[in-house]
């Protein structure tokens, strides 16, 4: 088992359901934690050596670019659905990085099976 690789997946989801729990219950701890969470994932994402590791990496830094600034809306401004617009952005990156990552784990194996 490649430990590096679940651990980046690892904080992957655990960005996506971070960020789905602040859509269920819009406030800053939980917005602040959704963007804490994406930031290690888009570091640990850094070091990936794999066929879409550029896409990876773009998909999680889209998905920071989204979360940083909806929590400076949120706590700076106070407009809660602008920062809730902004967190559906970055659910739909971090789908998109979770579908590219499952697409990795398969060409992995098929690579494996040979």
């Amino acid at each position: 088992m490649d430990w590096g690789k679940v651990t980046y997946i690892f904080f992957s989801l655990m960005s996506l359901t971070t960020t789905a729990g602040f859509l269920y219950e819009p406030n800053a701890v939980a917005l602040f934690l959704a963007a804490g969470v994406n930031v290690i994932s888009t570091i640990l994402k850094i070091g990936v050596k794999n066929l879409l590791a550029a896409e990876l990496l773009a998909s999680s830094l889209v998905a920071d670019l989204h979360l940083i600034p909806a929590f400076m809306v949120l706590t700076f401004i106070g407009d809660e659905p602008m920062a809730i617009a902004l967190a559906i952005g970055a659910v739909v990156a971090n789908l998109f990085s979770i579908a590219l990552a499952l697409i990795e784990s398969a060409k992995s194996q098929d690579k494996e099976d040979y």
